[in-house]
């Protein structure tokens, strides 16, 4: 279990322990190097906690260094806290919703293929202004600046070289969220964004047989970071293992959804029950 305390002060302590190992086997940092196939500025790196390793990395360490069994789980599990970041969301708050808004758009901009898994809301970037504003009504304060942000992020949708993957739950279509009318225009505006180039979007109808309860919602953008959101924060992962389970876990949902035209019939039909409610 990730203890949020820990994580952003191991990465420290695993270059400490993994450079007195070295020092303990007798080898120089070159020497080390050359067993593990690294270069040396990169085991420099890792010593100096300038650069956190993967845990494949420091399994290669670990394995020429010949450390013990004991020593070797300990290691591995400050790899594991090193490669985890938690974005505590109080903290997220004070520092202003819209700072926020700017460090996703970055990774939005910086990723070629992401995915996204919704099984309770629907995402900023699939957002009408009436559904943003609802989404931010519970934190006190003026929101203005993180609604025009979040709006502005949406420009990245019609970025013909990006590839986007929405997988949405029928909960997280139809929770209403904001009025009957309001629910109808944004269901409208979730089939309008299928239709574009860049975008793929499936819908998992409450109907059926799903044999996978989904936990959290989550992102992967392309192999390099997966985030996780749950109440208080956020957890961001970037080791490729557990970016890969992510991955896989995707994979599930997707062939349980509709997609194509079958889900915007299916997403239609959900806003006109919201129309006929008005």
């Amino acid at each position: 279990m990730l203890d949020p305390e820990e994580l952003g002060q191991s990465n420290a302590d695993l270059a400490a322990i993994l450079r007195e190992l070295r020092k303990r086997a007798g080898l120089s940092g070159v020497q080390l190097a050359q067993c593990v196939h690294m270069s040396q500025s990169k085991i420099s790196k890792i010593e100096t906690g300038r650069a956190t390793p993967s845990l494949v990395d420091v399994e290669l360490i670990l394995r020429a260094l010949q450390a013990p069994p004991e020593l070797v789980a300990h290691v591995t599990a400050l790899a594991r806290i090193a490669n985890t970041e938690w974005q505590d969301a109080r903290s997220l708050r004070r520092k202003g919703l819209e700072k926020k808004q700017v460090e996703l758009a970055t990774l939005e901009k910086t990723s070629v293929e992401l995915r996204y898994f919704l099984p309770t809301m629907i995402t900023g970037l699939l957002a009408t202004p009436d559904y943003i504003a609802a989404s931010l009504a519970m934190y006190p304060g003026d929101h203005s600046k993180a609604i025009s942000k979040k709006l502005e992020r949406q420009a990245v949708l019609y970025d013909p070289a990006k590839r986007f993957t929405f997988i949405l739950t029928e909960q997280a279509c139809r929770w209403p969220l904001v009025p009957a009318q309001a629910m109808a225009m944004q269901l409208d505006r979730l089939v309008s964004v299928s239709r574009l180039p860049s975008v793929s979007l499936g819908v998992i109808p409450l109907s059926g047989h799903l044999p996978w309860g989904p936990l959290n919602v989550f992102t992967v953008y392309g192999r390099e970071l997966a985030t996780v959101e749950v109440s208080t924060g956020a957890l961001v992962f970037r080791d490729a293992r557990d970016i890969d389970e992510y991955l896989s876990e995707f994979q599930v949902y997707e062939q349980f959804a509709l997609w194509g035209d079958e889900a915007r019939e299916t997403i239609s039909s959900w806003a006109d029950r919201f129309r006929q409610n008005v």
